[in-house]
């Protein structure tokens, strides 16, 4: 009788872990969704909120951007994303860490000048209190 208590136990335990898992793993593709409207409406407060005040931002091309510079460009119109699709994309949470993978495509307006982007991001979010916020991105051409 213990056993089958115990073993019934393990199991509720492992069931009520895998809903929390799912749960963080919902409010985490939430989160990149945010991210990705803030970035093609240029969104400064949401993009404030939505990244961490450590972010180190890696574009495709190499160059590397903080907080700071990342919000900026966005909201100046050096990095205009007109329209902006993510695809193929997994999310993975462990503890406090969520890493988030995908192709971005899209239309971009850089500076006034029309383009076209096709990339890969890696995304590294951190849980801080009950949100989370991005920590690292790092882009790298397809």
């Amino acid at each position: 009788m213990k056993n089958l208590l115990a073993l019934l136990l393990i199991v509720v335990l492992a069931s009520c872990s895998a809903q929390s898992q799912n749960n963080e793993e919902a409010a985490l593709e939430d989160a990149v969704e945010q991210l990705r409207t803030a970035m093609v409406d240029a969104n400064q407060a949401q993009l404030e909120t939505l990244a961490s005040d450590e972010l180190t931002y890696g574009h495709s091309s190499g160059r590397v951007e903080n907080k700071s510079e990342f919000v900026s460009a966005l909201v100046n119109g050096s990095s205009d994303f007109v329209s902006m699709e993510l695809e193929d994309q997994t999310v993975m949470v462990s503890g406090d860490t969520g890493i988030v993978r995908h192709i971005l495509s899209g239309e971009t307006n850089d500076n006034g000048k029309p383009g076209n982007v096709r990339i890969g991001v890696m995304l590294v979010w951190q849980k801080q209190g009950s949100d989370w916020k991005l920590l690292a991105r790092q882009a790298y051409k397809l």
